[in-house]
Formats: structure tokens, C-alpha cells, sequence
């Protein structure tokens, strides 16, 4: 029944899958009760669908007395534990405050969030510990209560932090791992040339040793013998050849992994001390402003970080949210413009994600930023002849020459360390995806001042 009513759902004929939901809700009382949690689940979910919140809560709040009762009876389910779908005391609790949110029910929403944080982090479910952490941190900040969101958000975070270091460990193991695979792969290789060396040999062997009873034979052995030995070279080199791609792949794309997760720590410091600063002033409208802004833009960076390419159209929203972030923290210092050409269709092409923002970040902090009147920041993008996309940076700030003396040696190596990582990373792009990203950086005057930075991006790749 709830799979008919599933597909009902799908094609959105509500009706006939509520129908056939509360027929699924009635015959879960009568099976195991592993069976009827899940059966319970589904029709809570189709609930939240159809808006029928508090029949979504109370149901919800049945399957936790039921799951109290048999804690382990899921987890005991093949492949259950290490679903993202699992039926855990955590995740109902999310759900059930999400359905409060829904109705603007906030006060009834905070328990439900702090008992789904509490449980995850119980469990070491750092998922759902995430979500919750950040819903809660959003619970407060329409309560108006900053400093609490503020608090909640740095625990959010750090519960971010955590899942970062986890695929950085993730990704150090399947490095060892690739290296033992390479390390046997060289062995079997070796073997392979030793064994082949020495069939080459026994079959030269048996050749001399027929030459007396067949010289007409002879030469055919030989033949036979070299074409041999050529086919086994032949497979071998073959093998090896896709190995060695194998490999160069999965190293690209444990580098690649590596440097889209190092986002400048200090940017996220900043802008957290911004928000702080807002709050002491008692300037609480900045503060949310600046805050929604900065979690949308996280937020964004979070779901795009698995991906080697998004749309420019995605892109552009993460340039603008960037920059309206930047300008309210230095207002006085640039004005900026961002220009798309019309006839550009944004999404006919795809731009790695954040991979303007280094360059922005350059030019506002070491060039706009010192200087003692206004700048100004300009990017404009448009096409060229139907085939690739020009993307072009330019500010008025005192220019990289004068930049470089003013910097200090840690400022030095950060800026190096951050313009290392994008050149790295366009280069494995290119190599991986064969496609042609360039990147040019000059002088906007002649006489040092100002930088203008130009990247080209192919569209057909």
C-alpha cells in the first residue's frame, strides 16, 4: 500500500495516496513493529507534504515512544544504520521541530533541536548533528536572540569543522591505500616481465634443442617464439599504461578534494567578529542581515563543495553574496559593480565554484583596501565569438609592487599559499576535463597601479 501510495504522491494525486497512506497506517498495526515504524515514517513524511503539520507531530511522536521501547529493532535491519534515511530518535526529533518551524512554533521547536543535537552527538551522527545545530542557530535568530544564534552558529561550525577532518582523513587513508595497490601493482608487473623473461628463455632453449632434429623447423620456432613473447610485452604494457591512468586519475581527484576544502579560515573569523560587532553596538537589523547573508553564502559553498563544475549562474550568486558580505565590512573603502552581458546565457556554461573569489579577495584586501580614498572594483563577463567565456577583474587599489612591500611574511606566504592552490587546482581541471581555463594577471597602469586580472573559460569541454 505505501508504495502505491508513493507513486500516487509522485505524480502529485494526493487523494488517492492519502487513501491508500491511511490503508498503509491501519495494516502496520498488525505487522512487526520494525515494520510498522517504517510504515509510519511514510506516512508522516506524505503529511509534511500535504501541510497537515500537527497530524505529521503527533504521529512522529508515537513512532519515539515506539522506538524507546525497541531501541535496537532498526538497526538490526541490513544496510538500516548507514542509510541516510535511517529511523533514528535524532532524526524524528528534526523532523518534528521542522514541522513547529513550519507553523512559526519556535518555542516548541528548541527541544526538539536540542534533543536531536544532544542524540546525534550521542551516536556520532555529525549529519543530522549539523543540521539540527544550524535550524536551531536559524530558530534563534528569528527569536531575535543574536547572541545565542551567534553561539549556536560557532558550535555549527565546529560540527562542520569535524566532518572537514573526516574526509581529510578519509582522503590520507585511500592515499595509503592507492599506495599499497601501487606498490603490488609494480610487484605483479615485475613478476609478470620475470615470468615472461623466462618463458622467452625455455622457449629459446627448445628452440636450439630441435635445430639438430629439424632445421626446417627452426626458424618457424623462433618466429613463433618472438611473436609470443611481443603479444605478452604487448598486454603487459597495455595493463600497466591503464593502470598508471588509474592511478593519475585518483591522485587528481584526492588533490582536487584536498584543495576545494581549504577555504580561507580567515574570512569566516572576520565575518563572525562582524556579526559580533553588530551585536555589541546593539545594531541587531545589520546583524541579521549579515548573518543571513553569510549562512546563505556557507551554505552555498557547503552544498556546491562535491562538485568540479556549477553552473555560472550559481556562480554569480556566490560572487554577489561575497561581495555585498565584503562591501558591508569595508563600505567606505571600494565600490564594486558587477557586469553580465545580456546576451550571455549564464546557463550554457559551467566555471569551477569559487573560483573567482581568491581573486576578489586580492583585490580588496591588498589593493582597494589601502588605499586613502575610495576604489572602486569592477568584473564584467561576457562572450567571446560564441565558444568561450572572459571573465575580467579590475581594481584601482595601489597595485601588487606596493602591495608586496606593505605585507607582512605571514601575509606574504598566506596570499602565496591561496594563489598556489587556484593555479593547482585550474591545472588539474584542465588536465582532467582536457578543457583550456587561462588566467592572466597585469597591471592596470603604467605606473604600477591597480591589477586586472582575466580568466577564459572554453565552453565546450
Amino acid at each position: 500500500n505505501s508504495k502505491i501510495a508513493d507513486a500516487y504522491a509522485s505524480v502529485n494525486r494526493m487523494e488517492e495516496a492519502k487513501a491508500y497512506y491511511d490503508n498503509s497506517l491501519s495494516e502496520a498495526k498488525k505487522q512487526a513493529p520494525q515494520r510498522a515504524i517504517r510504515e509510519k515514517e511514510k506516512v508522516a513524511d506524505f503529511l509534511n507534504k500535504t501541510n497537515r503539520f500537527d497530524d505529521e507531530i503527533q504521529l512522529r511522536k508515537s513512532t519515539l515512544r515506539e522506538l524507546e521501547e525497541i531501541p535496537e529493532a532498526l538497526s538490526k535491519e541490513p544496510g538500516v544504520s548507514k542509510s541516510p534515511d535511517s529511523i533514528t530518535q535524532q532524526r524524528i526529533n528534526y523532523k518534528i521541530a521542522n514541522a513547529h518551524i513550519a507553523q512559526d512554533k519556535y518555542e516548541e521547536a528548541i527541544p526538539y533541536l536540542e534533543r536531536s543535537i544532544a542524540t546525534a552527538d550521542l551516536e556520532e551522527d555529525l549529519v543530522v548533528q549539523k543540521d539540527a545545530t544550524r535550524k536551531l542557530s536559524e530558530v534563534y535568530r528569528q527569536q531575535g536572540d543574536f547572541n545565542k544564534a551567534l553561539e549556536t552558529y560557532q558550535k555549527y561550525v565546529a560540527v562542520v569543522d569535524t566532518l572537514y577532518i573526516r574526509k581529510e582523513q578519509e582522503i590520507s587513508r585511500a592515499a595509503r591505500l592507492n599506495r599499497k595497490i601501487a606498490a603490488s601493482q609494480n610487484r605483479i608487473t615485475g613478476l609478470e616481465q620475470e615470468r615472461e623473461l623466462s618463458q622467452s628463455k625455455y622457449d629459446l632453449a627448445l628452440a636450439e634443442q630441435r635445430l639438430t632434429e629439424e632445421s626446417n623447423k627452426r626458424q618457424q620456432w623462433i618466429i613463433y617464439s618472438l611473436l609470443f613473447g611481443m603479444l605478452l610485452m604487448s598486454l603487459a604494457a597495455f595493463f600497466f599504461y591503464r593502470s598508471t591512468q588509474k592511478q593519475k586519475l585518483a591522485n587528481h581527484l584526492l588533490a582536487l578534494k584536498s584543495l576545494r576544502s581549504q577555504m580561507n579560515p580567515h574570512f569566516i573569523f572576520n565575518a563572525l567578529n562582524s556579526v559580533n560587532n553588530y551585536i555589541s553596538k546593539n545594531d541587531e537589523r545589520s546583524a541579521n542581515r549579515y548573518l543571513s547573508d553569510f549562512s546563505r553564502l556557507m551554505r552555498a559553498v557547503l552544498e556546491n563543495s562535491e562538485e568540479d563544475f556549477i553552473s555560472l549562474n550559481k556562480e554569480i550568486e556566490l560572487l554577489e553574496l561575497y561581495l555585498k558580505l565584503e562591501h558591508s565590512r569595508f563600505p567606505d573603502k571600494f565600490q564594486y559593480s558587477l557586469e553580465v552581458d545580456d546576451a550571455l546565457d549564464r546557463e550554457a556554461y559551467t566555471i569551477p565554484p569559487m573560483i573567482l573569489q581568491p581573486y576578489v579577495e586580492n583585490a580588496i584586501w591588498h589593493g582597494l583596501r589601502y588605499r586613502e580614498s575610495r576604489g572602486s572594483l569592477k568584473i564584467r563577463m561576457s562572450e567571446v565569438d560564441k565558444k568561450s567565456l572572459q571573465i575580467s577583474i579590475e581594481d584601482n587599489g595601489i597595485g601588487r609592487l606596493k602591495s608586496a612591500t606593505l605585507k607582512t611574511q605571514h601575509q606574504k606566504k598566506q596570499r602565496s599559499t591561496a594563489m598556489g592552490n587556484i593555479q593547482k587546482r585550474i591545472a588539474i581541471l584542465n588536465d582532467m576535463y582536457k578543457s583550456n581555463i587561462g588566467v592572466t594577471v597585469s597591471d592596470l597602469q603604467e605606473d604600477g597601479t591597480g591589477t586586472k586580472v582575466e580568466l577564459t573559460i572554453d565552453r565546450e569541454r
